[in-house]
This record gives structure tokens, sequence and C-alpha cells, in this order.
């Protein structure tokens, strides 16, 4: 918000910044892994006094040193010219937490481009010994730069210890340091496998041809055996465990397959081409090896990405360059404090080019406009207004991955009025309060659901159902998808809706009556003044738990099976309270949890413990992974998380 925007809607700026960075990220894996394998290749032919490899060495040195000092170097230099303008306040906040870092890899990238220009240019006018000590020179060099670019890019994901000291040595070796370290080395040694393949398919004497083959294949294998456990190793010291990451973000899902596609081919094609049957090693088998291993390596380095959001810099710099720690201060007013914003104050004769406003500085570095990547006017196309309002309120809750709306109160309008009003041509109502124009359950819908899909999927949904088969399936939304919200309207409003989906009249649910609930459920085997004796010597929370838990009591009698509403009233009867609003495990559950992990995962996890277990394991939490945040509410809330996760995933067993 410090600097002015780089504003290209139909392109966007991420997708320049993924093309120029994965293209680099795969050549300069090449530069480390490269160099070794020619130093080590020169080492073997003059070690034989093989003057045929000695040769290709010689060839295949120029190669690479086109590839990684011409194509690397240029798209080094892109890099930094597309991040300063795209992303100016992360960058800037790398430059000044790592100046010396950076100062280092460009001394050592200048001695790289110097001892590989002296390596090629000098090659048959240098001793043996000298000229192999230049190549283990700029080996050096290059891996050394691999070591300083890692623990930079690795803080961006895994800030660690920085965030509470600020220490550069705290952010530079931080909790991913070491796996990707060692990771991104074994790639890059399997890169100078790869790329060498096409020196490969231009030597002419087939017998000679076959042998290159085969040891460049050789470099791939022995890579990929380390790639696995480093790899592994990796995985496990991200902030999310390896099976939660595909439940971040849907273009996740999709770059797993891509990974996964590319390594099946790439495994196929080196066997078949390079090991199996070397004779069919051509420039054409070559290029899909490096298809297939580009395939991989951007679908890490997207992963990679996509996991760290909604941050550019994890836990401090927010993927819009919005600072975390400026979150309380522009919910003031984003607008008045944005330097380069063309809108300072909000009136009707500008809400439309706020709300542009608002778009260009908090949802273009993720979102275009008419583009092929995030396209915010197809997924804005079925919600109204209010429906806009209501998720721009709740987005980071219900899309972890995107950051939250930053702004008071009439700027998330404007921006609402913007993507609703400008983009659509809808109705808005910014500065005047919403009339209620026709069927209330069809303006709850549209409010309500539309702003994840649209009203005809709800519609199709309801079709196939009973009216209270609907009334149950809105009542209880994350059974059916992890991401929806039970449905918390009033009973009015829930029958309007129901009635609506289905055509037909629906009459509102009463109103729990807990002295009803104690009739059906406890008269049937003693008289409801025991029950009522019972409760009168404990605690509301008490009688709660009592009731979930009655099998202990006496081994006849089932478990409390109804709602949390049901509870809540039959506790209330009991109690002669008030019914208030329960805690609802249920609901902490999906608010606390889900935001990273499916429920599934908590349950299967809570199936194997036992009660005692799991409150331990809740006020532990950052024991089981340091990610997550120990159990911090409070003793009421704690039971009914415990009860809710014994009761799902151990069927009321202890």
């Amino acid at each position: 918000m410090n600097f002015p925007v780089w504003f290209l809607p139909q392109t966007g700026g991420g997708l320049l910044i993924a093309i120029m960075a994965i293209t680099h990220v795969f050549v300069a894996h090449f530069a480390v892994g490269g160099g070794l394998y020619l130093v080590l290749t020169e080492h073997k032919a003059r070690r034989d006094n093989d003057y045929q490899l000695l040769e290709f060495v010689k060839k295949h040195a120029k190669f690479f040193m086109l590839v990684s000092m011409v194509y690397g170097g240029v798209t080094g230099v892109g890099i930094w010219f597309t991040i300063g303008l795209i992303q100016p306040d992360a960058t800037s906040k790398l430059i000044h937490t790592f100046v010396f870092g950076w100062a280092a890899e460009w001394v050592w990238f200048l001695v790289e481009i110097v001892a590989l220009l002296i390596y090629y240019y000098k090659f048959d006018a240098m001793d043996e010994r000298t000229h192999l000590k230049v190549g283990w020179i700029y080996f050096a060099a290059a891996w050394l730069s691999l070591f300083l670019i890692n623990g930079i890019i690795g803080y961006m994901l895994t800030p660690g210890e920085w965030i509470n000291n600020h220490r550069f040595f705290s952010g530079f070796f931080n909790p991913t340091f070491w796996p990707s370290l060692w990771f991104r080395f074994a790639i890059a040694t399997l890169l100078a496998g790869v790329f060498a393949f096409f020196t490969t398919a231009f030597i002419d004497v087939e017998s000679f041809r076959l042998k290159m083959t085969r040891y460049s294949s050789l470099w791939c294998v022995l890579s990929v055996l380390v790639v696995i456990p480093t790899g592994y190793w990796y995985l496990q010291a991200l902030p999310s465990a390896p099976h939660e990451i595909l439940s971040v973000s849907p273009t996740i899902k999709v770059m797993v397959k891509l990974g996964a596609f590319s390594a099946a081919g790439f495994i196929l094609f080196l066997t078949v081409f390079t090991l199996f049957k070397p004779r069919w090693h051509s420039l054409i088998s070559a290029v899909l090896v490096a298809v297939c291993a580009f395939g991989m390596m951007g679908s890490f380095e997207w992963i990679r990405e996509a996991d760290r959001r909604p941050f550019v810099i994890n836990k401090l710099v927010y993927s819009n360059g919005i600072s975390v720690d400026q979150v309380a201060q522009l919910n003031q007013g984003f607008l008045a404090q944005a330097k380069w914003s063309s809108v300072k104050e909000i009136t009707a004769d500008n809400v439309q080019q706020a709300g542009a406003e608002l778009f260009k500085l908090q949802c273009y570095a993720c979102h275009t406009l008419d583009g092929i990547n995030n396209d915010i006017r197809s997924r804005t196309a079925t919600i109204n207004f209010n429906g806009m309002v209501k998720y721009l309120t709740t987005m980071h809750e219900r899309r972890p991955f995107m950051p939250p709306f930053v702004g008071n109160e009439l700027e998330k309008k404007a921006l609402a009025s913007y993507l609703v009003g400008t983009l659509h041509g809808k109705e808005t109502h910014v500065f005047e309060e919403p009339q209620l124009n026709g069927n209330l359950g069809e303006t709850i819908l549209a409010d309500e659901c539309t702003a994840c899909h649209g009203a005809e999927l709800v519609m199709e949904w309801g079709a196939a159902l009973t009216a209270d088969e609907v009334r149950a399936g809105l009542l209880s939304l994350s059974q059916i998808d992890s991401a929806m919200d039970d449905y918390s309207g009033t009973p009015e409003e829930l029958a309007a809706l129901v009635s609506f989906i289905k055509g037909e009249p629906v009459e509102a649910a009463p109103a729990m009556n807990g002295a009803t609930l104690l009739e059906d459920e406890c008269t049937m085997c003693h008289g409801s003044d025991l029950v009522v004796e019972w409760a009168a010597s404990l605690s509301a929370d008490d009688v709660r738990d009592g009731l979930l838990h009655l099998s202990q009591i006496d081994s006849s009698m089932e478990d409390f099976a109804g709602s949390d509403a049901e509870l809540t009233a039959l506790v209330a009867h009991l109690k002669g309270l008030d019914v208030a609003p329960a805690v609802s495990g249920q609901i902490y559950l999906a608010d606390e949890c889900t935001m990273c992990h499916d429920a599934d995962l908590v349950l299967e996890w809570a199936a194997q413990l036992s009660r005692d277990e799991i409150a331990h394991g809740l006020k532990h939490l950052s024991e089981i992974d340091s990610a997550m945040d120990d159990f911090s509410g409070s003793d009421e809330e704690l039971t009914a998380l415990i009860d809710y996760l014994v009761k799902e995933a151990k069927g009321g067993t202890q």
C-alpha cells in the first residue's frame, strides 16, 4: 500500500512472477548440479585418459554456459524486476532483513561467472590440475549461492523464531532450511543428468552415445534415491502436515496431479529411453524427459508457494502486500492511509472508483480481470450485493488461503459494489438500507449461498429431498462440505429458505421445549422427579456432561444423542435456567480446527485416544505440530469439544 500498483488486469502480476521464477529456478538448479557433473566427468576423463569423454565435457561446458549464464542470468535479473514491481513491500522487507545475505550471494554469483568463463575458454590452454581447480571453484560458488538463496526463500515460508527476535540467523536457519537445502541439491544433481541428455543426443558415435546415455541416467537414478527421503523430510518440516496441504487451496490439488503425472512420465521416459533402451535415446526423448522434469519442478514450486498463502512472507506480509501488524490500524480506514490511492474518502459519487481502487490494492495480487488466472468476473457472477458483503466479512475464515478484507464497513461495501455493480451491473445499496423485495427465501438463498456456488446447484440438491431432509441438510452443511458453515438463521428464515427451495409452504420449527424433551426421552424408564433430583445437586455444566455420558451412570442407559439446541433446552429446564446458546463442540471444531485441515482428520486422531489423552493433546497441540497453537478456550469449550470428539469418533465410548 506504500507503493504504486503495476496494474495488468488481464495478465496479473502473480502469473508473470510464476513464469519468470519457475523457469529461472529450473535452470538455476541445473547451474549447481551441472557444475558438479562437469568437474567429476572431466576428472573421470583425465584419470582414464579418455579423450572422447574429455571432448564431450568441453562441448557440454559450452551448452552449460549458454543455458546457465545467459538464460539463468537474464531471468535472475527478470525476477528482481518483476517482484520489485509486483510485490514491492515484500521485496523491500527481504532486502532489509537479509541485506548482507544478498551481498554475499552477489559475490558468489560473480565468482561463478568468472570461473565458468575461465573454465570454458581456457579448457585446452590450462594445465589439467589448475583447470579442475577452476571447475571446483565454480561448483563451490554455485553451491554457496544455493545455500544463501535457500535460507532466504525458506524464511518466506517458515520464518521461525525470527518473528519473535528479528535476528538474521533465526530467519536464515529457519525450520525448513536443512531439509530444503539437501532436497534442492538432490534436484540439482538430477537436473544435471537431465540436461546432459541434450548434449548426449548429438553424439555421432553410437557406442559412445550409449555409454554417455547410461552415465547420465545413473546421475538421475542416484539423485532420485536422494530426492525421495529428503523430499519427505522437507514435507514434514512445512507448516502444514503433508496430508493437510491438499486442503489449503483448490489450485494445490491441480498442481499435485500435475506433479504426479510428470513424475510418472519422468520415470517412464528415464527407464525406457535411457536405461533399458538407450538406443532409442534422441533429441526427442531428451526433450520429453526435460519436460517431465520441468513439470515436477514447477508443481513443487507452485505447491510451496501456495502452502504459504494467504501470505507472501508467512505470518508477516499478506499476499497483497499488507503487513499483518498494520491490519488493525487500516481497519479504521484503508483508503485514507493508502499512499497511492486516488480516492481518500468515499462518497456517493466516487463509490465505484473507490471499489476499483480497493480491488487493485487488495485483490489484484491474486485475481485478474477477464484473464486466464483467477478471473474475478467469473468468480463473482452469481453473487448479489448482500451476499458479497457477507462473503467479504468471512472470506478469510471460509477460505483461509485468502487474506482478510482490510478496511472499514463502508469500504467493504464499496468493494462489493464494484465487484457486483460495476462488473455485473447488479443492484447495489452502499448508503441506504436494503429493501426486501419478493420472496424472503429467495433473498436468503442469494445472500447466503451464491457467494460460493450458483443457486441452481442448491435447487438441484433440494429437488431430490423432502422438506425435512432439506431442513436437516441446511443445519448440517458442514457435514456435506467442511468448507461450508451450518445454517444459523432464525427458524422463520430457515423455513422461508426451505419453502423456496422446495416450492411449497413450510412452517417454522417450534422452539425447543425442555419439559417435552424430558417427557419424551427420560420418563419411559423412570419418573421425571428422579432426573430433576439428580440434576439439583449438580451445576449446569455437570448436568450437560452427565447427559452426554449417561452410559457411565448406568450401562442400560444410552448417552443423550439429540442436537446441541435440544441438549441446551433440556439442561435449562432441569436447572430452571433461561435457554442460552450452548457451547457447541461441533461449532468449535469447525471454527478453530477446519481452517487448516478437515474435521475427519481430528476425529481419526481422537478415535485412537482416551478422553484424558484427547484433553492433554488439545492442551499441547504445539507439541504435535509447531504450526498449531495450544487450545486456549474456556473449560466449558474444552469439555464441549472433547464431548463432541468422543461422541463422533468413538460412538460415546470413553
